[in-house]
């Protein structure tokens, strides 16, 4: 696992690759740094302020991500989308039962969250929707606007399932810059 996640550069030191991780760590990482934090800020500028504000930031963080998903894949269609899907599922993360694989679909549940496991036993299950579940639509539309995700219900709220139904629309999937 180390020498997938740090590569030798030119000068001998290791250069950390942060695509390599599992996509759960990567979460759980960042949720031990941000999760005080942003308890810090709830205490001083409120709940409601705080949630808004880190949404809008983890939202825009997100759609950077899929556009750079984009470009590290070299395709942009909802197939090379559902078969680039590993890295958030390693290591048993999540567990999803296939419903449709199909031209212009792609749907599952997610019947096993681990990372709705993990906010909740490190004492940030309040926050994990925002540190994990709203970054599912911006990823998406920052890898292709074309695609569109529908979900009503995720584990993290307390649902039996999460329910993923992406669909490409009518729009072209081409980015246009």
């Amino acid at each position: 696992m180390k020498d997938e996640v740090a590569r030798a550069s030119g000068d001998g030191h290791s250069e950390f690759d942060v695509n390599a991780m599992p996509v759960i760590e990567r979460r759980r990482i960042e949720a031990l740094v941000l999760g005080p934090m942003l308890r810090a800020f709830q205490k001083e500028f409120g709940v409601e302020e705080t949630r808004r504000i880190a949404r809008q930031v983890i939202t825009a963080i997100a759609r950077n991500q899929g556009r750079e998903f984009a470009e590290r894949t070299g395709k942009q269609d909802l197939k090379s989308f559902a078969a680039n899907k590993e890295p958030w599922r390693r290591n048993g993360a999540l567990e999803i039962e296939l419903l449709d694989k199909s031209e212009g679909k792609y749907s599952f549940n997610v019947t096993r969250c681990k990372y709705a496991e993990m906010y909740r036993d490190i004492g940030l299950a309040d926050l994990g929707d925002i540190f994990s579940c709203t970054r599912d639509f911006e990823f998406t539309r920052g890898y292709n606007p074309g695609i569109t995700l529908t979900r009503t219900q995720t584990i993290m709220k307390g649902a039996s399932h999460c329910d993923f139904r992406y669909e490409t629309s009518g729009r072209s999937e081409a980015r246009s810059e």
